[in-house]
């Protein structure tokens, strides 16, 4: 008889994304007249920028033509969009990466989650708490971690908690660890970490020769001078850490699915025999054996943003997003709920009001007011009594919700 994969079985019954879904369908069952409005998953709700919608148009035509035709393309992605990349996220901004250091996907979630794939399954993980289920729950996967234990941690995992007392700053772990899972902006807390923090960062790594898994999904909603817009704008950064960047959030292409992954060839990993070998040839070697390479459509959608046009046009989008934000947590704030973050990411955190669980607070809100949002624990333990709202929605249905807030009883 085939066998399963046990590491499965360690995780909760229910992704998190999951659980909110049916407790909303069971809802909208026993309530079919309500009006729901979605603040939980980060899902945008604005168009593609006109000049992507416009270069996809024009790369469906291509494929209607046998000399524009395009089939299998290169797994790692088509010069014209690596090329673009590459100048405008990081040679405009001082920082070298070379056109076999960067890979297309479908998105940076794909990417974090498969990334552990070339790490050895003996390494010691270090995620935040809250954090993005993907890097945990992948590790758990892959048989990195032990089982589930009462206090909501998994045994062998080393958890650097983020919560108001220590302005959502992780300290350094006081044992060495050899992956380490850093989101800034960061998903759930909206929060970021300074020069000086990532500076830290970097030095841990490169003395206890870890690599940090760095995802800036987030990086276009940055405001404030003080966070880097990307690791490598650290010193020391592409011996030690792989970014991931995302179109989704920075250009709506939640549905359309690009992201890349940078793997300086200068991050390396101990072998069986001792020797150092790159990361980048394994994650190319694994890249073009399971994935096929990102449409040619989608791509050619993706480097219409690096254009002058383009660049206005994501900038605006970026902006509705965070008036959305400032939106929310100016009229949490006018209500008497603590929030954070909104300012260089499109999240929302907040505290619960009467130190109300996560789930409490998420069955009052679809209850009484008929607002989704996302608990706080279940993006870790350290989450509870914490709750997140996204800045996604659209202009009338964000003011709506800020006014229904005001409408809550405690």
């Amino acid at each position: 008889m085939a066998t399963i994969n046990d590491n499965y079985l360690k995780l909760p019954g229910s992704y998190l994304f999951a659980e909110i879904a049916r407790r909303v369908a069971a809802y909208k069952e026993a309530n079919p007249d309500a009006d729901i409005i979605r603040l939980g998953i980060g899902d945008v709700t604005q168009p593609l920028p006109q000049v992507c919608i416009e270069a996809m148009h024009k790369a469906v035509d291509d494929q209607a033509k046998a000399e524009t035709f395009h089939g299998y393309g290169p797994e790692q992605g088509y010069s014209f969009l690596t090329e673009a990349i590459i100048k405008n996220n990081y040679t405009d901004r001082g920082i070298e990466i070379a056109p076999d250091e960067i890979f297309v996907s479908d998105g940076s979630k794909s990417d974090c989650g498969n990334i552990q794939e070339i790490f050895g399954t003996a390494n010691k993980v270090a995620i935040t708490d809250p954090v993005y289920p993907v890097y945990l729950d992948t590790n758990v996967m892959a048989g990195r971690t032990g089982t589930l234990q009462e206090d909501g941690h998994f045994e062998g995992v080393v958890y650097l908690p983020c919560t108001a007392e220590n302005n959502f700053a992780p300290s350094l772990p006081t044992e060495k660890v050899d992956m380490i899972y850093l989101c800034c902006p960061n998903n759930p807390t909206g929060t970021t970490l300074s020069r000086e923090e990532l500076t830290k960062w970097v030095n841990y790594a490169k003395e206890n020769e870890s690599v940090i898994l760095f995802d800036a999904a987030y990086a276009a909603y940055i405001t404030e001078d003080d966070v880097p817009r990307s690791i490598y704008e650290i010193p020391g950064a592409k011996d030690v850490a792989i970014e991931f960047r995302s179109f989704s959030k920075t250009a709506g292409f939640t549905g359309t699915r690009c992201g890349y992954t940078i793997v300086p060839k200068t991050v390396t990993g101990r072998a069986a025999d001792g020797s150092r070998v790159p990361f980048n040839k394994l994650w190319n070697r694994r890249h073009t054996t399971k994935f096929n390479g990102t449409a040619y459509i989608v791509q050619r959608g993706a480097a219409a943003i690096y254009t002058e046009e383009g660049q206005k046009q994501v900038k605006e989008l970026v902006s509705y997003y965070m008036e959305n934000a400032r939106i929310i947590r100016e009229g949490l704030k006018a209500i008497g709920i603590k929030a954070y973050g909104g300012v260089n990411a499109p999240y929302i955190w907040l505290k619960t009001p009467d130190n109300m669980s996560s789930w409490d607070f998420f069955d009052k809100l679809l209850h009484e007011v008929n607002i989704v949002g996302t608990p706080g624990a279940g993006f870790g333990p350290c989450g509870e009594g914490y709750f997140r709202l996204t800045a996604f929605g659209s202009r009338e249905n964000t003011e709506r919700a800020v006014a229904r807030f005001a409408k809550l009883k405690f």
